[in-house]
């Protein structure tokens, strides 16, 4: 028996499906990108990544549900709605993450309750036109192909191209867009894409407005608008970047995890990653060398010393200064800053060259992951983690992470741990000691004072209890051995208070922190 071969032709994409299913995907893409762009620039301007991610893309993903339900309620005239609709998420969601910079640099000191106002009703808003797209979109291919497709085979093209614009978004936004584009420019040039749909559908399906003119003459001037903004963009975050940080910026860059911040003015220069400040030049020496000092000089004659955090290097820095050290591991997360410490001129004399050097060696991984790997012992390890502000950070902080460094650290040496303010944030500062104290290490806490930040807390920890130094490195700015004991006495409103152990299971310490420091700003 011989078979009949299939003579029926192969079924072809109409021009107009085929723009319909391309327009999902960018809409996806659109749509991931305004909400991954929200929750960056709340993460950044805000604080505490976790919980901003989290909110905005629940409010975000609501919005949508909110959006699809009301969809119901359109009925006629299906691509003049649609376009209009591109052309408004094209614009506010293009334009959201520069209005935001714009807000929250012209709102005065305290007003973050303003500027979420701002943030959510914006978020909202473009979730709701986002979620009207899709079954819009649908609805337009039932009708002008329903005799191509069954419903089942209809929802599975559009929401096949729906998720691949939201795959391909989601892998390109920190690794491309951000660090290239930034994230007003990313913003804006999503908005095009938007905009270049809603002129898609205008000339696949002019035949069906009834004033294309009108529709052309709006679409012209949206895409003038958003090319303007893009063209414009650099200028604008200088200016807002200027505005906020009340000085001269002489560096603004994008990695993948932060925004990096140069400033100068008559005192001297500024790092700020995320907005949050990390060094001033002018008493940046005191913060490391309060840190690093105690540990290393008790010690006695330390060979190999592990810094984790510290990308700027001017805690090694302050480590090369004895000439028992023969290795300086540094584990940094991100390695935009490690470069930027290494070849920046300016950066580099502010660190003494230190990442330059042969004993020097930089690993950009993560601390957490990185110390699971086996290895030899340190002598001493220097913890120098920004302030555990979010989950992500907090996890730096818990017991976990102790017993890890316990593990890298030799039975003679010690750790220090940078342990934000004991007079502002009290019961942080302790809890630190505590979580330190449950996995077996003998504490001793000490402060000193950082007047771009205020008193400031370190914790230093080891398996044998810690003595006063009998010599320090020649050439100290601020430490002396005479003036070592006064940062062992805590005042009454600084002195220890009970708290709680801070385990990966409960993370009480970010919520400790955020309450805290919370009642400052």
């Amino acid at each position: 028996m011989t078979a009949t071969p299939d003579t029926r032709p192969a079924r072809r994409i109409a021009p107009g499906e085929l723009a319909l299913l391309a327009s999902v995907f960018v809409i996806a893409a659109c749509g991931l990108v305004y909400e991954l762009a929200a929750g960056a620039l709340a993460s950044y301007l805000l604080g505490d990544s976790v919980l901003q991610f989290s909110t905005i893309i629940g409010t975000y993903l609501f919005a949508m549900g909110l959006g699809s339900w009301l969809s119901r309620f359109v009925e006629r005239q299906l691509v003049a709605q649609f376009l209009r609709i591109e052309l408004l998420v094209g614009l506010v969601g293009g334009l959201m993450p520069a209005a935001l910079f714009a807000a929250h640099s012209m709102l005065p000191p305290g007003a973050a309750g303003a500027f979420r106002v701002l943030l959510y009703a914006l978020v909202l808003l473009v979730g709701a036109l986002v979620g009207l797209e899709i079954p819009l979109v649908m609805r337009i291919l039932k009708r002008h192909f329903s005799e191509r497709y069954a419903l089942k085979e209809l929802v599975s093209q559009v929401l096949t191209f729906d998720y691949l614009g939201a795959l391909v978004v989601a892998l390109a936004f920190p690794l491309l867009l951000v660090p290239h584009l930034g994230l007003v420019r990313t913003g804006v040039f999503f908005g095009l894409l938007n905009a270049a749909v809603a002129v898609w559908a205008l000339w696949l399906f002019r035949g069906e407005l009834r004033r294309p003119g009108g529709y052309a003459l709006s679409c012209a001037a949206v895409v003038a608008v958003l090319c303007v903004a893009m063209l414009g963009a650099d200028r604008f975050t200088s200016w807002a970047e200027d505005h906020f940080y009340g000085e001269r910026v002489i560096l603004r860059e994008s990695s993948a995890y932060q925004r990096v911040v140069l400033t100068s003015g008559p005192a001297g220069v500024r790092l700020f990653l995320n907005g949050n400040l990390q060094f001033h030049s002018r008493d940046e020496y005191r913060y490391h060398e309060a840190l690093v000092h105690p540990a290393m000089a008790a010690h006695g004659a330390p060979r190999r010393v592990l810094v984790l955090g510290g990308g700027d290097g001017l805690a090694v820095r302050e480590i090369l200064k004895y000439p028992s050290v023969e290795q300086v591991v540094l584990v940094d997360l991100d390695a935009h800053v490690t470069r930027l410490f290494t070849e920046q001129p300016l950066l580099r004399r502010l660190n003494g060259e230190a990442l330059r050097s042969p004993k020097v060696q930089v690993v950009n991984a993560d601390a957490f992951q990185w110390l699971e790997q086996p290895g030899e012992p340190f002598d001493v390890i220097v913890v120098d983690f920004p302030d555990p502000s979010n989950f992500s950070l907090g996890k730096l902080y818990t017991t976990s992470f102790y017993e890890r460094v316990d593990q890298r650290l030799a039975a003679a040496g010690y750790l220090v741990v940078q342990t934000t303010s004991p007079l502002i944030a009290r019961h942080s500062f302790w809890t630190v000691t505590t979580t330190l104290e449950a996995v077996g290490f003998n504490v001793t806490a000490y402060h000193a004072h950082v007047p771009s930040f205020g008193e400031w807390g370190f914790t230093l920890a080891g398996r044998r209890p810690w003595r006063l130094p009998t010599a320090l490195p020649p050439g100290l700015r601020f430490l002396t051995l005479d003036g070592l004991p006064a940062l062992l006495h805590f005042p009454p409103d600084m002195a220890r208070v009970p708290t709680e152990v801070n385990r990966l299971s409960n993370q009480v310490l970010v919520h400790t922190f955020e309450r805290e420091w919370g009642q400052v700003q």
